[in-house]
């Protein structure tokens, strides 16, 4: 299990992304929402959806839930 959570910022292209603990391009604390544990970032990114419209996976951390 790891621990997921989404940036409250967006990217330019209006993503949100989602990170794992550990990830180096973790957002700072008051810059991100805890998500909760998960055994893969599927669970993570419908998680995330519920906090934000556009929602996209890491390329670093959760490569195999991030689109192009």
């Amino acid at each position: 299990m790891a621990r997921y959570y989404v940036n409250k910022n967006a990217q330019s292209n209006g993503d949100h992304e989602v990170h794992t603990t550990g990830c180096s391009f973790m957002p700072q604390p008051e810059n991100r929402i805890y998500l909760g544990d998960f055994t893969s970032c599927r669970p993570a990114v419908s998680e995330a959806k519920k906090h934000r419209d556009q929602v996209n996976g890491c390329y670093y951390c959760s490569y195999s839930c991030h689109t192009q």
